[in-house]
């Protein structure tokens, strides 16, 4: 009776181990196409991503770089002072209203051929707002400037 109390509650652990393992493989597996990371131009051209690999790239819009391509698709450049990448939005929205040349953005989408292929644009959401991965990229180049007024 002794023995069978025993075993029945190795194989409940065991059991309850292996669902555990399987819960967090599951997690992973429905998160890694849901986790993007944030790159700026610089570490693109240091490390390139892998083929296929969904991120961020955060900068400033270059100047002069914004040009139309057919229906809502655009070009245009991320820079962080010492890189700049070119994007092609492949998206199906309109640009935000405040993207605009000079202006902190987050695009998300892959990285082929040399060309980042955005499928999501954010901008700013006022004139003083940029993103912190923005910032942060910025300050490390040593190009950024604090806000006007603040």
């Amino acid at each position: 009776m002794r023995g069978l109390k025993k075993q029945r509650r190795i194989q409940v652990i065991a059991l309850a181990l292996v669902c555990l393992t399987g819960a967090t493989a599951l997690i992973g597996f429905a998160l890694r196409d849901g986790i993007n990371l944030f790159r700026s131009p610089t570490q693109v051209a240091e490390l390139a991503p892998l083929p296929g690999e969904i991120f961020r790239l955060g900068g400033l819009v270059a100047d002069d770089s914004i040009s139309a391509g057919e229906g809502v698709q655009f070009f245009f450049n991320i820079t962080d002072g010492a890189n700049t990448v070119a994007v092609k939005y492949v998206g199906t929205d309109l640009p935000p209203d405040l993207f605009e040349e000079g202006q902190g953005t987050i695009a998300t989408g892959t990285f082929k051929d040399g060309l980042f292929e955005a499928t999501e644009i954010l901008a700013k959401h006022d004139e003083s707002y940029m993103p912190k991965e923005v910032i942060d990229a910025l300050k490390e180049q040593g190009v950024y400037q604090e806000p006007k007024g603040s």
